[in-house]
C-alpha cells in the first residue's frame, strides 16, 4: 500500500498501453462495499446507503492488471463523492462520461474503458475469493478496526502476487515521497495548493486531453 516508484510507473505504462492501449495509465480505480454486521446503532444512518439499507464499509481501491493494489482506502463515502474525498484524486473530478451522441471513436474508447475498468472489479473478486472474512459481515465494533482488516488482506494479497511472480513491475523498493514544499510557509503551501487544484480541474484541459486520448485509440 505505497505510492509506485518512477521504475514501477515505467512498468506500468508500458504494459497498460501494451494491452489497452492507453497512454499514461497506472491503473483502474473502483469501489467495493463491505456490510457491517456489527455497526452501533448511533453510526447506522451515517454508514447506510439507500440502494442495500443495511450498514457498509466502502473500499476504494486502484489495481493494476496484475492485481497489484496501489491505493487504498477504507470509508463511509458513496460512489458519488468517494473520488472527491479520496487522497488520490483530492484535486481531480470524477467525469461523467460521454453524451448519448452516436460515434464511433467514443464508442471505441467507451469499450476499452470498460475493459480496463474489469481490472479493479478482478481484483475485487480476489480479494473475497482469498479471505473469508470479507465475504461475511464485519463483526468488529470500531471503523478503525475494520480498515486495519481491510489493509491487513490487501497487503497480504500483494505479497501473494509477488510471491508468485504475477507482478507487472520488478521493483518493489520503498519510495519515501520527498516533500518539495519544505521551508515554505503555510500561505505558500495553500496558494500553491490551489493553484494546482485548479490546474486540475480545469474542464477545457480535461476534454482536450481525453479527445486526444480518443483519436489515439481510434487510430492505433
Amino acid at each position: 500500500m505505497r505510492e509506485p516508484t518512477v521504475d514501477d510507473i515505467r512498468w506500468l505504462y508500458r504494459k497498460h498501453e501494451e494491452l489497452h492501449g492507453f497512454l499514461g495509465m497506472l491503473g483502474s480505480i473502483d469501489c467495493m462495499l463491505w456490510a457491517w454486521g456489527k455497526c452501533l446503532n448511533a453510526w447506522k444512518g451515517q454508514y447506510t446507503r439507500g440502494d442495500h439499507g443495511y450498514p457498509t464499509i466502502m473500499l476504494e481501491a486502484v489495481a493494476s492488471y496484475d492485481n497489484w493494489i496501489w491505493h487504498g482506502m477504507a470509508g463511509s463515502n458513496n460512489d458519488l463523492n468517494v473520488l472527491n474525498a479520496s487522497p488520490l484524486f483530492d484535486s481531480l473530478l470524477a467525469d461523467t462520461g460521454f453524451s448519448s451522441v452516436v460515434d464511433p471513436k467514443r464508442t471505441c474508447f467507451t469499450k476499452k474503458q470498460s475493459a480496463a475498468r474489469k481490472e479493479v472489479e478482478r481484483t475485487f473478486g480476489s480479494l473475497q475469493g482469498r479471505w473469508g472474512i470479507l465475504r461475511q459481515p464485519a463483526r468488529a465494533y470500531s471503523v478503525n478496526a475494520i480498515k486495519r482488516i481491510m489493509y491487513a488482506c490487501c497487503i497480504l494479497h500483494n505479497m501473494i502476487i509477488e510471491d508468485n511472480d504475477f507482478n507487472i513491475a520488478e521493483n518493489r523498493s520503498y519510495y519515501f515521497p520527498v516533500n518539495n514544499l519544505q521551508g515554505s510557509t503555510w500561505y505558500e503551501k495553500c496558494d500553491l495548493y490551489a493553484e494546482k487544484t485548479k490546474e486540475l480541474r480545469d474542464k477545457d484541459e480535461h476534454e482536450y486531453l481525453r479527445h486526444t486520448l480518443v483519436l489515439h485509440l481510434w487510430h492505433n
